[in-house]
């Protein structure tokens, strides 16, 4: 398997807080990565800087070799890397149909200028065909229609992600794609992701450490804005400083809930 995005010596600091650290980081083709760590160490900071919604401080990014520090978002998108967020973001205002194909749409090379984005037509059948193999991914195929406002928070979530693999990503940055849900929703998920990993390049930020053990091929844990460990999930696991880093000294010999 080949690296298909690397971060070398990437740091990000806010004032005289140090988000960021120096981070080496890279992801190969197929791999499944999973990222943990306490509130506050850094990890959603890390997918702001991959995704291009924070500029480093220092430090580069590279996407199949190619340095996209200073690429904006959508045209990290657009070359297919595509993120999800903690809190879900779709248009409430729209049927989950229009949420799928508005978003297909905008990333679509030849759709990048506000007249070409506004007068497309949505009948596009490339684009349609995208939309409702990824909406049978998600089992929404049956709410095509359905006003987005009246989904529940899981289905929104489903949605969410939905849009993300219409869009035929490379790498799929999934920020915490667990929150809010219930346990049955959160199971929903899980097996969605298992089903989709096959196919996609997937880097997951996770607190609920449990779910995602058997569903990542390598964890990594960042503390204090740097990864203090990766591997194997189990090895990780227990690893001294993990544990500290999560439980502190006294708590190490519990076990993981």
């Amino acid at each position: 398997m080949f690296e298909i995005l690397a971060s070398e010596g990437l740091s990000k600091h806010f004032g005289g807080l140090t988000a960021v650290n120096k981070v080496n980081f890279s992801i190969k083709k197929d791999e499944v990565t999973g990222i943990i760590g306490p509130n506050g160490s850094g990890k959603t900071t890390l997918f702001n800087l991959l995704s291009g919604f924070f500029p480093p401080t220092a430090g580069r990014i590279l996407f199949f070799g190619e340095d996209i520090t200073h690429v904006p978002p959508y045209q990290r998108v657009m070359k297919g890397m595509v993120r999800t967020f903690q809190l879900v973001s779709v248009f409430n205002s729209m049927t989950v149909w229009e949420n799928m194909v508005l978003s297909s749409i905008r990333f679509k090379e030849k759709y990048t200028s506000p007249r070409k984005f506004f007068f497309s037509s949505t009948k596009n059948e490339e684009i349609q065909e995208n939309c409702l193999e990824a909406l049978k991914l998600v089992w929404l195929e049956n709410k095509t229609m359905t006003l987005t406002s009246e989904l529940s928070y899981g289905l929104k979530r489903r949605l969410e992600i939905g849009i993300a693999l219409s869009l035929n990503p490379k790498l799929l940055l999934l920020d915490e794609p667990f929150a809010g849900l219930s346990d049955i929703e959160i199971s929903e998920i899980l097996d969605l992701l298992h089903r989709i990993k096959k196919n996609f390049t997937l880097v997951i930020i996770e607190h609920k450490l449990s779910k995602i053990v058997n569903l990542v091929d390598r964890l990594c844990v960042m503390n204090e804005g740097s990864f203090i460990c990766e591997g194997e999930p189990d090895k990780v696991l227990c690893d001294p400083s993990v544990r500290e880093c999560y439980w502190g000294k006294s708590e190490m010999n519990q076990h993981i809930i």
